[in-house]
């Protein structure tokens, strides 16, 4: 007896769904980390938090320190544009002019009435939750 073109149509997809299965396995079985030394799956930290391939006692301690006090110049003003405001809570977000970063505001941390669309100059710190912005005015 012939088969119908419903279930032919059945097979096949049947018949995709197993060569994906099996394509899928083959890319795993490429990208997995069996067969790695124990060496090239270990990663450390670094004095500034960041992952790295050195081990602790081959790393330059002092030399990161002093980067890091370099890029942490604190009295720098950044320009932006206020992104979006929650006005019941009281925070939003700050779109840094020439890039694709938005840096997070509390009300308080501005003197003036902001909204959506306003150019502010505004002052950038590091905190445990990521970046803020301080010391927010109006341009």
């Amino acid at each position: 007896m012939a088969e119908s073109t419903s279930k032919k149509e059945k097979n096949k997809k049947k018949a995709l769904k197993k060569l994906e299965k099996l394509n899928k396995r083959e890319v795993r079985k490429e990208h997995n980390n069996k067969g790695k030394s124990l060496e090239e799956m270990i990663v450390y930290v670094d004095v500034l938090g960041n992952f790295t391939d050195v081990p602790p006692h081959l790393q330059d301690k002092e030399a990161d320190l002093k980067n890091n006090e370099r890029l942490e110049v604190k009295d720098i003003i950044i320009n932006g544009v206020v992104d979006n405001y929650n006005d019941a809570k009281g925070f939003g977000f700050i779109k840094v002019s020439n890039s694709t970063d938005k840096i997070f505001f509390h009300f308080k941390e501005s003197r003036e009435q902001l909204k959506v669309g306003d150019n502010v100059a505004f002052k950038k710190v590091l905190t445990e939750k990521g970046f803020k912005a301080t010391q927010i005015s109006k341009i």
